[in-house]
């Protein structure tokens, strides 16, 4: 892989900053009539793209939060979220009524934690299945 000139480091640590590939390179010093173009001619090289990769990886690993810390705090998001409190009226008196505490935080909790966990709409493994009723009225008398 091609090392990086400083300049070339700049544009990477400055992109990953601001993703702003134009500003990118203006900040890193290049000078060219067309920077748009001269930027977006950059991010198609394979060494800065491997290099922006590097960067990011060492970005979020130096963060070190662990998987059940997340999974914790979106727990708690949802359970508060989705408790439910006491209605009051415009004077400040129980109604005698309950709802949530905040219907759409606690959903989008439990939908980020399913995509954390790695549930999805495209894993099908369990598939739903008609649910049978059963009643005295339909049971066979010999199995009774």
């Amino acid at each position: 892989m091609k090392n990086l000139t400083q300049q070339q480091k700049m544009f990477v640590s400055e992109y990953i900053r601001t993703l702003d590939a134009e500003f990118a390179a203006k900040k890193s010093g290049y000078k060219c009539k067309n920077l748009k173009l001269f930027s977006m001619e950059l991010l198609k090289k394979d060494y800065i793209i491997h290099e922006i990769k590097v960067q990011l990886k060492l970005q979020m690993e130096s963060l070190n939060i662990q998987r059940g810390y997340v999974i914790q705090k979106l727990l708690q998001i949802a359970e508060f979220s989705l408790e439910q409190e006491d209605i009051l009226d415009k004077d400040g008196n129980l109604t005698g009524k309950k709802k949530l505490r905040d219907a759409s935080a606690g959903l989008k909790a439990l939908e980020s934690l399913c995509k954390y966990l790695g549930f999805s709409h495209e894993n099908k493994e369990e598939e739903y299945r008609e649910a049978k009723i059963i009643t005295i009225a339909n049971l066979d008398g010999e199995k009774i």
